[in-house]
């Protein structure tokens, strides 16, 4: 068959498919892209040529927007479906890095196919090269290497075919995969080659469930056996495996508590008797509790990152012991743990089996519970307005939200002071509810996530919350949204600047600088309307000024069938309505020597609390 490698590309891409427990998916269900002129005449013609219904095209508006909301569709997909992405070169191929390393920090699949400069040097430099005059074969491209689980440079059009083969490995692979970049040479897209029709045949990738080792299996069950205190923490490798049942079910037969971090909150909902919370620097008092008195701790599909893990500080029990059950062996074997190297749901269900009738004491249980009803009325304080007819709270604001959904929302948050607000107090009803992407925790992947996730998943009610600073950075896919009809619900938290980070500097000695906005060069608010802008862009904006106007915004936002966006300024919170404080330290390094009173006061603080730090050997 005669085609261009842009055409034998796009060909390709549209007979690739993933099948786990039977079903079967599209693996590259539509292409993302911004054309200029070094994709427009290759995967641009190729596009056309192949037609929508055979690769839909989706137009975005920003290269790095483009991959965060072909990232939401992927996890909303559960890992079995993927977006690629189209750029030029130049600008338009460095705006993916973010992008692609947000992918593979998270563990979830995107195909990047930037454009590169002429693979013969017609001309050389062409618009927009990178000259180095120490090597003639580097681009900027180059810069998505280190972010990328598989990196090809298109050369000569034979050099797809295993190119391509290998880029759909590692997309379909559960512990590999992320960002794969295939760059595409400007020439190379538009040269014709006679490619073999088996280059087209149907594939079906299978999403592999491996089982755990006996050996390993025995292990980990002996040592649960062994525990008085044992834990679990849940992470993301729950919900990526659809192991949510068999969580729910092995907690529920031995007693152990589940704790959740960032990526695992929702895979047991919030009223499951074993649900202790949130864990880590954002965790629950009775989560972190549990963790610091543990004598085996359960790392269920977790990475276990300073969040999680208190910087080393969280876990303290003497002889504290870790099992490690991981789909990838790095992960598995992290804090010195017993490897469990298997799938999620595949590891607990044999766990389950080899633990048949093995309990937790029931005064464990029962104080874990205590903790945990505990915890709730404080976060029911924290919701809970004594004058709705107030500007609301940050918490206040999550408390009317939380009033309005339903199991079938879904709520997406990235960076700021939301991911921990919501970590702490957020009811997670539902699995695929609670999407806080908090690997990368990058300002701006909130609005087009939420196009990604509402794409994978029409009809489900999909809300974006962001900060004002986090809204000043990335609000162009809003146009996306409304000109694809896509009944987003943004809501708009404005604290009037960089509300989070000021808190951090001025607990590590930094006193604020740089986090607050200026009006004029003077401290304030500068003379800008985000309702209105969020209004130009194309939503339907609705102001609330006030806790009963918040309730009444939320559910009007929730029924509506266009963009719609929730417009709020919240208050500073006071010691009564505000979330409880982080119960678990995190470590930021704080100047070792200072003249200023508030940095020689912190560095105080941080040695103290650095002093809890552990090697787990």
């Amino acid at each position: 068959m005669r085609l261009t490698t842009a055409q034998a590309l796009i060909g390709f891409l549209a007979r690739q498919f993933t099948e786990r427990d039977g079903r079967r998916r599209r693996l590259i269900a539509a292409t993302w892209g911004i054309f200029g002129h070094g994709n427009v005449a290759g995967i641009g013609q190729a596009l056309l040529e192949t037609g929508g219904k055979r690769m839909p095209f989706l137009q975005g508006r920003n290269e790095q927007a483009m991959v965060h909301a072909a990232v939401g569709y992927a996890r909303q997909s559960g890992r079995l479906s993927a977006h690629a992405v189209t750029t030029s070169i130049g600008p338009g191929a460095t705006n993916l890095v973010t992008g692609a390393a947000l992918a593979t920090v998270n563990r979830l699949p995107v195909l990047l196919l930037p454009g590169d400069t002429f693979a013969t040097r017609p001309a050389d430099p062409v618009l927009q090269q990178l000259e180095l005059p120490y090597a003639g074969d580097v681009s900027v491209n180059d810069t998505l290497r280190p972010v990328s689980r598989y990196f090809d440079r298109i050369t000569r059009p034979e050099a797809l075919i295993p190119a391509a083969l290998q880029a759909m490995r590692v997309l379909t692979d559960p512990v590999q995969t992320g960002a794969v970049t295939l760059a595409l040479p400007q020439d190379v897209q538009a040269e014709a080659y006679d490619w073999p029709e088996e280059f087209f045949a149907e594939r079906v990738w299978t999403v592999r469930r491996p089982r755990p080792d006996h050996a390993e299996l025995e292990a980990a069950a002996r040592a649960v056996r062994a525990a008085a205190r044992p834990l679990i923490i849940a992470g993301g490798g729950i919900r990526h495996s659809a192991a949510e049942a068999e969580l729910a079910g092995f907690a529920e037969a031995t007693g152990i508590p589940v704790a959740a971090t960032q990526a695992g909150k929702g895979t047991l909902p919030y009223g499951h008797p074993a649900d202790v919370g949130a864990i880590g620097h954002t965790g629950t008092a009775a989560a972190n509790e549990l963790a610091r008195t543990a004598d085996l701790v359960i790392a269920a599909g977790t990475r276990l990152t300073d969040f999680t893990t208190a910087s080393a500080t969280l876990f303290r029990h003497p002889h504290v012991r870790f099992t490690g059950l991981n789909l990838d062996p790095f992960d598995a074997h992290k804090l010195a743990a017993r490897p469990l190297v298997a799938d999620a749901r595949e590891g607990l269900r044999e766990l389950a089996a080899l633990l048949s009738g093995h309990r937790v004491d029931a005064g464990y249980a029962a104080a874990y519970r205590s903790a945990k009803e505990d915890w709730e009325r404080q976060v029911d304080l924290a919701f809970h307005a004594a004058d709705p007819d107030a500007a609301p709270t940050q918490a206040q604001l999550l408390g009317a939200l939380d009033a309005v959904v339903t199991g079938d929302d879904v709520l997406i948050n990235a960076a700021g002071s939301l991911p921990g607000d919501l970590h702490k107090l957020w009811r997670a009803r539902s699995p695929l509810q609670y999407h806080v992407e908090y690997g990368y925790s990058c300002m701006g992947y909130e609005i087009p996530a939420a196009i990604g996730v509402a794409l994978a998943d029409p009809g489900r009610p999909v809300w974006a919350l962001v900060g004002d600073g986090t809204y000043l950075m990335n609000p162009t896919e809003l146009v996306t949204a409304v000109q694809e009809g896509i009944p987003l619900k943004l809501v708009i938290v404005d604290n009037q600047g960089y509300a989070s980070i000021g808190g951090l500097s001025q607990a590590v000695g930094g006193e604020r600088l740089g986090t607050d906005f200026r009006n004029g060069g003077r401290p304030g608010w500068p003379e800008v309307d985000l309702a209105a802008n969020a209004a130009s862009l194309g939503m339907t904006v609705i102001r609330a000024h006030t806790v009963r106007d918040l309730r009444e915004a939320l559910a009007q936002a929730r029924e509506a069938d266009r963009p719609t966006c929730v417009y709020t300024r919240t208050r500073t919170p006071d010691t009564v309505s505000g979330p409880p404080p982080a119960q678990a330290w995190w470590d930021v390094p704080v100047a070792e020597t200072a003249t200023r009173t508030s940095a020689i006061e912190a560095r105080e603080e941080y040695d103290r609390q650095a002093a809890d730090r552990r090697r787990h050997l």
